[in-house]
């Protein structure tokens, strides 16, 4: 079974990389987008590393990082 996460590109599905969280309709696990960005490469670096993400994809993710982190540390 599939789960999607709202509006975000995001899919866990068991059946796809041992439902590991992946970028929608990739196999490419989204802690590494987090890797390469703590490795402190660029965004675009991962982009044409894993052409299968979209820049709105990755972005997407970021952002809601960033609100989901500014709400839980204000709150």
């Amino acid at each position: 079974m599939e789960y999607q996460n709202g509006n975000l590109p995001i899919t866990v599905d068991p059946e796809t990389m041992g439902g590991v969280p992946v970028f929608r309709g990739t196999r490419v696990p989204v802690e590494t987008l987090f890797d390469y960005l703590e490795d402190n490469y660029a965004l675009e670096v991962f982009l044409d590393d894993f052409p299968t993400v979209s820049k709105e994809a990755a972005i997407a993710v970021l952002s809601h990082a960033e609100r989901f982190t500014f709400e839980h540390v204000t709150a």
